[in-house]
């Protein structure tokens, strides 16, 4: 083990010691059955199946269906990707460009009794490749598919793969292997080619690919984009086919999302035969008096009045960055104004006051102000790479008059959004308007139940608070790959349409180059140039709220992009 993975071991160890956990699992005191159902609540909105795409990235989708689109790995508690032999295995095959050979478990197939094939390999390929456009206003060449993020997938050269088969060999560009590649085709990115494909009036997603079918590939990117959406009280189950332990069975405003064990599940049978998911529209605050949230995994103080008696919680620091996401247009259109901005923003005051409720002691991940974007705190090129952020402590009004006045902008409005409502959240917002006040900086708060970060690509914000790639709830791992492309030209992600063509090269180079002295000279140069030009400004690691009902066993905190709910298939609950 590595020092930095030692250093994350001790992390995760520490969260579990909080929960009274030495081995991974919560145990009860109770000997009773376990109960038939668990509710689960989250801090965003589940608006869609798919979570690949733009708006479905930055939704619950996640969080919410580890367990239900399972893939060939997942995101594990320490922030890494963990092999799912249950999904198939994966197998480098030598060569002069990197090749893996992906062998999906011949026992696999969804729950509507269609095989989970090398098809869905392909589909998540072809969609989140990039490579394939169509003709757009003005004769553009536009992507078909919109995916939030094509890091990784655009490496690959080809995926070799015969209609209806369980084998696959992906084999990425001579010189772009991607270093990640082990995150590739993971849990919820493997979505059911074949519903798909019968949308679309098409024999198979492999074949349209095959044929060269632009018409074909079209209206697969059509379903693929929106056809997998989710309205509480509108579901055709028919199109939710699960690969995993769970299925949707139900979504309503009354009862929330309502997963169901799936009968045709070839792994271990779940632990409890129903999961109650409650997003961020309905009142935790209210389930949770009433008994019917025995699992939380949220923003950390982002919900007053939880009454958490009955409940083992602990407050972490997670992977996700917590930090303002900036237009590069408007307002903020000029760098300097955004370096006025990033002056008097109380950085430090912030991090005090908000940024690590009940781990005062941590070390490394959530010990201090966050002064990377691309970079973890917990690995031994932090400190080198986020040197540059320490001229930003905040509250730096004569240096932020400076800098408007170099901006040529005079009393600037800036409109920050946030999905809401979020206690935490409306308290920074309330902080940096107070502390940017006297620089002539008007700051409003400009949230919304149904928020999201697509706002500040209309224009209709000037910066989002959220976290990284500008997730509102859950987000981040140990590998960088999201924050690096968030910020990457041309990525969905980037909302705030920064655009620098060394940062892109720097991105590139860093996907596939994995040698030590690459990856702190990169990364030092990548993080210099977002303090020059400031995109975004990184606040703290996100603290989460992460609590089990008394009796819940099998509980492990997952502070990362994948949520507590990674392993959900194993909780039970005893009284």
């Amino acid at each position: 083990m590595s020092g930095a993975d030692g250093r994350r071991a001790r992390v995760i160890v520490a969260v579990l010691a909080a929960f009274g956990v030495t081995a991974g699992v919560l145990t009860g005191c109770s000997q009773e059955s376990p109960v038939p159902s668990i509710g689960y609540a989250i801090d965003n909105l589940i608006t869609t199946y798919n979570a690949n795409t733009t708006a479905g990235a930055s939704s619950g989708a996640l969080a919410a269906f580890g367990r239900t689109l399972t893939g060939l790995s997942y995101v594990g508690p320490l922030g890494g990707p963990v092999t799912d032999t249950d999904a198939g295995t994966a197998t480098v095959v030598p060569g002069d460009a990197l090749t893996v050979q992906y062998r999906l478990n011949p026992d696999g197939v969804y729950s509507d009794g269609t095989p989970t094939t090398c098809d869905d390999l392909v589909l998540a390929w072809v969609a989140n490749s990039g490579r394939f456009l169509r003709s757009g206003d003005g004769g553009a060449r536009l992507p078909m598919f919109d995916s939030a993020d094509t890091a990784g997938y655009s490496d690959i050269d080809r995926v070799e793969c015969q209609p209806g088969a369980k084998d696959a060999t992906v084999v990425f560009r001579p010189g772009q292997g991607f270093t990640e590649w082990q995150t590739l085709f993971s849990a919820t990115e493997l979505m059911p080619a074949h519903i798909a494909a019968r949308a679309a009036g098409v024999d198979s997603v492999v074949t349209t690919v095959q044929a060269g079918d632009q018409q074909g590939l079209g209206r697969i990117a059509d379903f693929w984009n929106t056809g997998w959406n989710l309205t509480p009280g509108q579901l055709d189950t028919a199109l939710f086919p699960s690969s995993g332990p769970y299925r949707i069975s139900s979504y309503s405003e009354d009862d929330g999302l309502v997963l169901v064990a799936n009968e045709r599940w070839w792994g271990n049978k779940p632990q409890t035969p129903r999961i109650v998911l409650w997003p961020k529209n309905f009142d935790i605050a209210a389930k949770v008096d009433d008994d019917a949230v025995q699992v939380i995994d949220i923003g950390a103080e982002s919900v007053p009045g939880l009454d958490m008696k009955d409940f083992v919680t602990a407050n972490v620091p997670s992977r996700n960055a917590e930090q303002l996401v900036l237009s590069t247009g408007g307002v903020l259109a000029n760098p300097e104004a955004r370096r006025a901005l990033a002056l008097c923003a109380p950085r430090t005051a912030l991090f005090d006051q908000l940024g690590h409720p009940g781990f005062e002691n941590a070390r490394g991940l959530g010990s201090g102000v966050l002064n990377s974007r691309i970079v973890q705190q917990d690995t031994l090129i932090y400190p080198p790479v986020a040197a540059g952020g320490a001229v930003f402590p905040g509250g730096d009004v004569p240096g932020a008059v400076d800098a408007l006045g170099r901006a040529g902008v005079t009393n600037p409005t800036v409109r920050i959004g946030y999905l809401a409502p979020d206690d935490r959240r409306a308290k920074t917002v309330t902080a940096i308007a107070d502390a940017c006040k006297p620089a002539g900086i008007t700051v409003e708060d400009a949230s919304g139940p149904q928020f999201g970060p697509q706002e500040l690509r209309a224009g209709k914000v000037d910066a989002v608070l959220t976290g990284t790639a500008s997730a509102p709830g859950t987000a981040g791992a140990a590998f960088d790959t999201d924050a690096l492309n968030a910020l990457r030209g041309g990525s969905a992600s980037n909302f705030g349409g920064f655009a620098n063509p060394r940062y892109d090269a720097i991105v590139a180079q860093l996907g596939t180059d994995p040698s030590p002295d690459s990856q702190l000279n990169l990364s030092t140069e990548a993080e210099n140039l977002l303090w020059s030009e400031l995109p975004s400004i990184p606040l703290f690691a996100q603290p989460r709220t992460i609590a089990f009902a008394q009796g819940l066993g099998a509980g492990v905190p997952n502070p990362t992009k994948a949520g507590t709910g990674w392993n959900m298939d194993r909780w039970v609950l005893k009284r």
